[in-house]
This record gives structure tokens, C-alpha cells and sequence, in this order.
């Protein structure tokens, strides 16, 4: 294991926590607005259920690219 590997685990484990405790004080009720956006599929029928939260996914997968980007450039 090389040291740069150990401290993008720190960075990221850091940044885990801060998400978690954001969450777990009452950041939810802010994030309420992800999974309803426009795109997101929701099909709702007597005895089926199906949703595809498609955009906010793509959010999220861009949003992660860019913190990732960041650690590396930093790092």
C-alpha cells in the first residue's frame, strides 16, 4: 500500500462522516427535492410499484465525479 492510497481513504471517510452527520441532524428535510425531479420515472398502479430515479441518479453520479476529481487533484 502506498501512503497516497491512505490518504485518499482518510479524505474519503472524512468526507463520509460530514455527509452522515449533515444527514443524520436534520439535512434530510433539505434533500427532500432529490428522487421527485423531472425525469425521475414513477409508476404507481393497484398492486405495482416501479420507479426509476434516472436524473437524479445522473445528479448524483456527477456530483460524486466531481468530488472525486477534487481528492485527486488535491491529493
Amino acid at each position: 500500500m502506498t501512503p497516497q492510497l491512505g490518504k485518499s481513504f482518510i479524505v474519503l471517510g472524512l468526507i463520509l462522516v460530514a455527509l452522515g452527520a449533515f444527514l443524520w441532524l436534520g439535512g434530510g428535510s433539505l434533500l427532500k427535492w432529490f428522487g421527485h425531479l423531472p425525469g425521475d420515472i414513477r409508476i404507481e398502479r393497484p398492486g405495482f410499484r416501479f420507479y426509476a430515479p434516472i436524473v437524479s441518479m445522473l445528479l448524483l453520479s456527477l456530483l460524486l465525479s466531481a468530488v472525486l476529481w477534487l481528492v485527486r487533484r488535491l491529493g
